[in-house]
């Protein structure tokens, strides 16, 4: 019968109904023991020609890029987050530690409010009890930064979070940090994935026993209590006076964010109540995409506010693991107007340096992280005010939390990435959407009291460091064909560079893949860089120009996709508004040439 099976596979496999690795992934789960618990339902699906299906689960093998492993769930199949994914990233974890010559250790595991997180966060407590390691398990679901926060409050070898932040309802992923409380970097992810690679057999305890023998502990208020202490002690502010409504678009924002906001005295911020329950499906957020950077999602709270004459000034929503944190404000018109992640790091930059000089704690030593797409504006309101910004760094705040490392808590101000991820203080490694909260409301109360708004604030930065506006363009490319055409994307961007792009000549080229730099057009080679190595590719324009654009172009590491991010900056030569109008036109000519220029690659 299996050789009937293997023929039905090879005859799909000829015929292009199975692509990539599928062939081989589904013998590899036909024949080896340790699967056998699939094997009935996988013959199953071969008999009856469900080729699609199959395709789905077996094509490839998710890997762990910068959020971890993430990716759509399904009932089988290295290409879906599913019972047996999820035991071996455990397992993978697991062995790796040992092998680093942990004889001994613990974990911590939290999960959101996705579908199976709940399940999954106990296969992985199994696995790791069955290794031997002591399990300590949130109760119910938990933050991200919460998790990161109870690494390094229970001192813990490692800790996994189960959650795909804001992807669509039908994913789920397993996030690895290791005992710093930051995700894991090299060399520990790969030595992780080699792990998982050459998983068989894995062990599994039985998890009610493991809860009698003490082997897993249950946790929860006790971690919760000392969290929201931690970020409540980073406070800069005693200014109250602020509306707000905050939306956890139906993850676990409530259980932190809304949490420590009531902690620190902000009476005036309600919770939006048909996003509040916890639920997987997110079924009252437009499209049910929990993504706070999709501005689709105020859109039920900026109406509720509107009907019902609230008198809210801010409108803030996190993810379902609430790591990240969109910001709207009402602005001088009465409309709500959305800030973007770079906005938002920009001016959370600049008030905590301030309050930093105006309380005397100011040091030359103090310095901000940010990565390579994110908006040089943070760099130029550090300088501003004489501190240090380390600004090359890869896309993943497990890069961010590495340089605090390197450099030490005592003079970290702020980390900011350009996705809406933020973080101060010295009491987790991971972004907060937490502590952006805090001080992003402690900001705008204290605009308020002087009869100012953010955007006042934010044209002040551009007063001072020029005009700076950014965008992106995600194109997507999905299925089994989809990473062959994000290389063919990448190899082309790399090997037949444009010269320029929507009216903007580029000057030069780097490839921080392998550090070499190219001027434009003529391709010759320029003395390399000296950044981090990654699938990074960043244009120049001219750096002698009023208005002067950057492109960096790279995979996406959780979701099928190349995104492009667009920077500009133009002088302010006589108006700001002038200077706004020329650059915000320059970044949208760029953004549509390039668009149009991308997808006729793929499709070509």
């Amino acid at each position: 019968m299996t050789a009937e099976l293997l023929a039905a596979i090879d005859s799909a496999a000829a015929s292009g109904k199975l692509t990539g690795d599928s062939p081989k992934n589904i013998r590899t789960w036909l024949q080896q023991a340790s699967l056998r618990q699939w094997r009935p339902r996988l013959e199953e699906f071969i008999r009856n020609r469900d080729w699609s299906i199959l395709d789905a689960m077996f094509w490839t093998a998710i890997p762990f890029g910068t959020g971890g492993r993430r990716g759509p769930m399904g009932e089988m199949g290295p290409a879906t987050i599913n019972d047996r994914t999820i035991a071996e990233s455990a397992h993978g974890m697991a062995v790796y530690l040992r092998s680093t010559g942990c004889s001994s250790g613990s974990v911590v595991i939290a999960c959101d409010t996705r579908n199976n997180s709940t399940r999954f966060s106990r296969i992985a407590a199994c696995v790791f009890a069955a290794h031997g390691l002591r399990v300590f398990l949130f109760e119910s679901h938990r933050a991200t930064p919460v998790l990161s926060f109870a690494v390094r409050q229970l001192k813990c070898s490692i800790g996994v979070m189960i959650s795909a932040s804001h992807n669509p309802p039908a994913d789920n992923g397993f996030k690895a940090y290791w005992s710093n409380g930051g995700q894991v970097i090299p060399p520990h992810d790969k030595g992780i994935i080699r792990e998982v690679e050459r998983a068989d057999e894995i062990p599994s305890a039985d998890f009610d026993a493991a809860l009698q023998s003490g082997c897993i502990s249950l946790i929860g208020s006790e971690i919760d209590h000392a969290y929201s202490a931690a970020v409540a002690a980073l406070s800069v502010s005693t200014s109250r006076d602020i509306s707000a409504v905050f939306t956890p678009l139906h993850g676990v924002g409530e259980t932190s964010i809304f949490s420590v906001l009531k902690t620190t005295g902000f009476s005036g911020v309600d919770i939006f109540e048909p996003h509040r329950a916890a639920d997987g499906n997110f079924p009252n957020v437009p499209q049910h995409l929990p993504n706070p950077e999709n501005l689709a999602v105020f859109d039920p709270v900026v109406q509720w506010v509107e009907q019902t004459g609230h008198p809210a000034e801010l409108i803030l929503a996190s993810d379902p693991d609430a790591d990240r944190l969109g910001v709207m404000f009402r602005a001088a018109d009465g409309r709500f107007r959305s800030l973007s992640g770079n906005q938002v790091g920009a001016l959370l930059t600049d008030f905590l340096l301030r309050k930093r000089r105006e309380s005397g704690q100011f040091s030359p030593s103090d310095y901000v992280v940010e990565t390579l797409v994110t908006t040089p504006l943070t760099r130029a309101v550090a300088t501003h005010h004489g501190a240090r910004c380390f600004h090359e760094l890869l896309v993943g705040f497990k890069y961010i939390a590495q340089v605090i490392e390197d450099q030490g808590p005592e003079h970290f101000v702020f980390g900011t990435e350009e996705s809406i991820g933020f973080l101060a203080g010295n009491y987790c490694r991971d972004k907060d959407a937490s502590v952006c909260a805090l001080f992003i409301l402690e900001l705008a109360a204290e605009l308020k009291a002087a009869g100012r708004t953010l955007q006042d604030q934010l044209d002040d930065l551009h007063l001072k460091c020029g005009y700076h506006c950014e965008g992106q363009v995600s194109i997507y490319c999905e299925g089994p064909t989809g990473k062959a055409k994000i290389d063919g994307l990448m190899q082309t961007l790399r090997t037949s560079p444009p010269a320029s792009m929507g009216g903007i000549t580029f000057s030069e080229v780097i490839d921080y893949s392998t550090g070499s730099r190219m001027s434009l057009p003529s391709a010759a080679p320029l003395p390399p860089c000296s950044g981090p190595r990654g699938d990074l590719l960043i244009y120049h324009s001219d750096p002698a120009l009023p208005i002067r654009i950057q492109i960096a172009a790279r995979p996406s590491g959780t979701e099928p996709k190349i995104k492009f991010y667009f920077f500009c900056q133009s002088d302010i030569s006589t108006t700001l508004e002038s200077a706004r109008s020329a650059g915000d036109h320059a970044l949208n000519d760029a953004r549509k040439a390039l668009k149009t220029w991308a997808e006729a690659q793929i499709q070509g």
